[in-house]
């Protein structure tokens, strides 16, 4: 008999408007699972998670009451770490798995942090997308180290981008929103005036309307804001672009790291949180970009001047990104990854 896996995931996940790392997981996955010959039900919860009203919550008791007992359900960390008072009940009956794709108790305060906290509890087994999330999991919220995985996102390979001779084609994947950093990135580029370049920035500029509508003001004009875009459209920035700049104040992972690898594209990024472990080394040491102090404008320009002035520089990343996207595995070792904790918690 085929095992059927219940996902609880967000509303929107397909939604072409707000695309994010999450999203993307969770959608791979799932095909992931299908592909291994699970059977795998999608459970939507409404509402604007994390933030989600008392509506919101009570469609999702509503939708864990259907499921049988004994039953394993995975559930977005976006939904769970906020309803830890909807999990509470169905902890003895269902086998709820978390999949925590970052914590939120590091960026919301004491009241997120105590929520998801609560929420951890309730969990049969958590998983999470990078070891330094797992890493953070356990240090604040004393989990027991067993129960908790890490099943890093997949990549997938494209043609290694050809790059321009001057590499002056940056491309930066986020939605603008402050924890993003793109008022650093637009601080760090008006440093390099002198310097020929242009910079494209793709990703939403609907989830944090007045720091988007600031930062599109300061900008100069050879930093052009797409908004969000389709894959397609997104695949062919990575194809065009000569690096991938990430001034993130946060990341669990960045999953946009792995994507810019996957066409060989050199990374410049903040150094923060599992951002490392995504870009990653070769088995010599050597990085495929550069890593940055965040919410630093100086350093940042730094490295990227560095990156422009230097065409040495800019030849050795280039074929250590070339190696490092041999490296990426892909979206189907995750899926296994993932389905191997849920037949054991099933078990």
């Amino acid at each position: 008999m085929t095992r059927a896996w219940r996902l609880v995931v967000p509303d929107g996940l397909d939604d072409p408007a707000r695309p994010s790392g999450g999203n993307t997981y969770d959608r791979r996955l799932g095909n992931g699972l299908r592909a291994r010959g699970r059977a795998v039900h999608e459970l939507v919860a409404p509402g604007t998670w994390p933030d989600a009203d008392g509506a919101a919550r009570t469609s999702l008791a509503a939708t864990l009451a259907t499921v049988p007992d004994h039953e394993v359900v995975m559930v977005d960390g976006l939904v769970a770490s906020a309803a830890p008072e909807v999990l509470r009940p169905e902890a003895d009956r269902l086998k709820l798995v978390i999949l925590a794709h970052m914590p939120f108790g590091e960026l919301g305060g004491h009241a997120a942090w105590t929520a998801e906290r609560q929420a951890m509890g309730t969990a049969t087994a958590v998983v999470t997308t990078s070891s330094w999330t797992r890493d953070w999991l356990l240090e604040h919220y004393r989990l027991d180290p067993v129960r908790v995985h890490v099943a890093e996102p997949g990549a997938d390979r494209a043609p290694v981008s050809a790059g321009t001779p001057g590499g002056g084609r940056l491309l930066c994947v986020a939605a603008v929103t402050p924890g993003k950093g793109h008022d650093v990135l637009v601080a760090a580029l008006d440093r390099l005036r002198d310097l020929d370049w242009t910079c494209i920035c793709v990703g939403s500029l609907e989830r944090h309307v007045p720091f988007a509508a600031r930062v599109t003001a300061q900008a100069s004009d050879r930093v052009r804001f797409t908004g969000a875009l389709p894959e397609n459209e997104l695949a062919r920035h990575y194809a065009a672009a000569d690096l991938l700049v990430l001034p993130t104040r946060a990341e669990s992972y960045g999953m946009v790291v792995t994507e810019a690898l996957g066409h060989g594209l050199p990374v410049v990024a903040s150094d923060v949180g599992g951002l490392p472990v995504a870009v990653g080394r070769l088995d010599d040491g050597r990085r495929p970009g550069m890593l940055v102090p965040p919410d630093d404008p100086a350093s940042l320009a730094g490295a990227l001047r560095a990156w422009l002035e230097d065409e040495g520089l800019r030849e050795s990343l280039r074929e250590v990104a070339s190696a490092r996207r041999t490296d990426l595995h892909p979206w189907s070792r995750t899926a296994a990854q993932v389905d191997e904790v849920l037949a054991g918690v099933a078990r």
